[in-house]
């Protein structure tokens, strides 16, 4: 069974998919990586040239692939993962979905500086975007979540340990 980790950026998915991973001897896969790869390009410069469109598109073919072959993997999703249902349905097929959540405060602080997080929607301050797209896929988050576990003061192994507890309590792993 593959564990996916679901969430707004800056959440810490990726800390904690790499730690988890290590943990439990699974197989770590980044869908941003994977996307990176395939298109030859950073993400920022995939979305200035093609588009979030394209960059949609082939995030669900990675994750169409991914999903076809993987069944005990840690899987490291970009937010916007749960923007195609079709994404979810793929992931939740063989897999269990932690969605990592934060304070909005928290948020703002891990990504404002960061220049690998392209904006979102034009036309907005940079907290009046991440407010709007957080706000507009809350309800997506929620619906595919199997776990909740927010980061905002929590340390990357104070959450490994929530999410191993949890999955052994359901016996999943």
């Amino acid at each position: 069974m593959n564990i996916v980790l679901i969430g707004y950026r800056g959440t810490g998915k990726s800390v904690v998919a790499r730690l988890l991973a290590k943990m439990l001897e699974k197989k770590l896969i980044s869908i941003d990586e994977m996307i990176v790869r395939s298109a030859g390009m950073p993400v920022p410069l995939i979305v200035s040239q093609l588009g979030w469109p394209r960059f949609r598109e082939i995030e669900s073919q990675i994750v169409a692939e991914v999903t076809a072959r993987e069944n005990n993997a840690v899987i490291d999703c970009g937010g916007g993962i749960v923007l195609d249902e079709n994404n979810v349905q793929n992931l939740r097929r063989d897999g269990k979905t932690v969605l990592l959540t934060a304070s909005f405060d928290v948020i703002l602080k891990r990504v404002q500086h960061d220049p690998n997080r392209p904006a979102l929607k034009e036309g907005l301050s940079f907290e009046e975007e991440q407010m709007r797209v957080l706000a507009e896929r809350q309800e997506k988050y929620q619906n595919a979540a199997d776990l909740t576990c927010d980061t905002s003061n929590a340390d990357p192994r104070q959450t490994i340990k929530e999410i191993i507890e949890y999955f052994q309590q359901k016996h999943w792993i």
